[in-house]
């Protein structure tokens, strides 16, 4: 294929061999060029598009990973948010690791009229100590595990908006056996068969050791509340707990000593969170750590950025290795288009115009490399998102997490530059390359 040249008087000179060359050059315009790249692709289709593949994977790795990250950044940060209440902290044993806490080394305890020292604390609204361990229920298909907490009713739900029945009540006073549960223990499976109903009367049990026996410690409980559905996850009350009294708890777990006590300030400013912590540690001269909903939810944020980001670099070496094939592939075809180059040179084209019409091959295949990608991306991305988001959240009985991946147009737009920019910079050592041939060398070329 060669391009037609414009209409104008030229001048011959003889450029070796016996062989009469324009002199003085033709530079092609734009258009000429891309149309003649153009034509180049579709006469070697099989070859442009293995080299597109490459170009498609990488483009593709990028979106999917990227809008997936996003969206599972988004999923679990509205999970926390609703979870979490922004102006209430928990003040914990030990320190804090990665926004979570480590009490492992700690002797310190906290106890549940350690509330009326916190109470005292100017900013303080309120504060409410729980206490919490992980037992079975036995229910008459299966036993389940789950977190039975103890906790001031009262506090909870002056807290916690979330603290609120949906059958049953939520008693002022609960008596020694009386239990709320969270609705995901009501109505596992969100398709109206209950593992237990209101009323019912059922056994939890957790073992301790005697000796060399286990030991079960057995508690009879009436569910006397189910909560509505919460859908998220974080300090406060959870679709897969359970609650009694904090009274019934301290007996039934044979201790004086609380988990953590939750506090509610006045403002959920970050300043103000910041300076009653403060004044919370120094209360109990350091030995405990506070731990706010806003700094939790900065942690994970944090995180995800970082994995984010490490996922990108994975799908941006891929993206290269696609720009190492191109190059190798376009030296390959260099040599099988010797001749036709030297036809070009011969007819007047410029080592410019020769550049840029390899250059042109690469930006378009890009471009149509990086638009395909863009949509195998798209639906990797809403793949992976039903998939890990039937998998659940965290919790001892996940609840299924909806992940909308997060495509943005900035998104699309930057993997499709990053896509066109990497065949470009690969294609241009073979394109310089064949901007150098002469027209003599190239013609005797088999």
């Amino acid at each position: 294929m060669i391009q037609r040249f414009p209409r104008k008087r030229h001048e011959f000179s003889e450029c070796g061999m016996g062989i009469l060359c324009l002199t003085g050059g033709t530079r092609l315009k734009a258009r000429d060029i891309l149309s003649y790249s153009f034509g180049a692709i579709r006469l070697r289709k099989v070859r442009s598009g293995l080299t597109t593949l490459g170009i498609v994977i990488g483009v593709g790795a990028i979106v999917a990973l990227l809008s997936f990250t996003q969206g599972f950044q988004v999923a679990i940060t509205g999970q926390f948010q609703e979870g979490l209440s922004t102006d209430v902290v928990n003040v914990q044993t030990g320190s804090t690791g990665f926004g979570f806490n480590s009490n492992e080394d700690s002797d310190f305890a906290l106890y549940a009229n350690d509330t009326e020292l916190i109470n005292e604390i100017d900013g303080v609204v309120t504060s409410s100590a729980t206490i919490s361990k992980t037992v079975t229920v036995e229910l008459d298909d299966s036993d389940r595990t789950l977190s039975l907490t103890g906790a001031d009713f009262d506090a909870y739900h002056e807290m916690y908006s979330t603290f609120v029945a949906e059958h049953g009540v939520i008693p002022d006073n609960p008596a020694n056996d009386e239990m709320v549960i969270g609705h995901r223990l009501y109505d596992p499976w969100n398709n109206g068969t209950h593992l237990v109903e209101l009323g019912d009367t059922v056994n939890v049990y957790y073992t301790v050791r005697n000796g060399t026996k286990l030991v079960p410690v057995n508690k009879s409980v009436t569910i006397v509340g189910i909560l509505e559905e919460i859908g998220a996850f974080g300090f406060g009350p959870s679709d897969t707990g359970a609650y009694i009294s904090l009274e019934s708890a301290m007996g039934y777990f044979d201790s004086e000593e609380v988990s953590q006590i939750a506090v509610k300030l006045e403002s959920d400013d970050s300043d103000f969170i910041d300076s009653v912590s403060e004044d919370i540690e120094e209360l109990f001269l350091n030995e405990v750590s506070v731990v706010s909903a806003t700094a939790m939810l900065n942690t994970i944020s944090n995180a995800l950025a970082t994995v984010e980001l490490l996922l990108g670099g994975i799908a941006g070496i891929s993206l290269l290795v696609a720009g190492i094939g191109i190059m190798n592939i376009m030296i390959v075809s260099l040599m099988e288009r010797t001749r036709e180059i030297g036809i070009l040179k011969a007819l007047g084209s410029t080592g410019r115009s020769v550049l840029l019409i390899f250059l042109g091959e690469a930006l378009l295949i890009g471009l149509i490399g990086g638009g395909i990608g863009i949509g195998v991306g798209a639906l990797l991305a809403n793949f992976f998102g039903r998939f890990m988001g039937g998998l659940g959240g965290p919790g001892a009985q996940r609840a299924p997490m909806a992940i909308t991946p997060v495509l943005t147009p900035t998104l699309a737009l930057e993997a499709l530059l990053f896509g066109v920019l990497v065949s470009v910079v690969f294609a241009l050592y073979p394109a310089w390359r064949a901007s150098k041939l002469e027209p003599v060398e190239a013609l005797r070329s088999e």
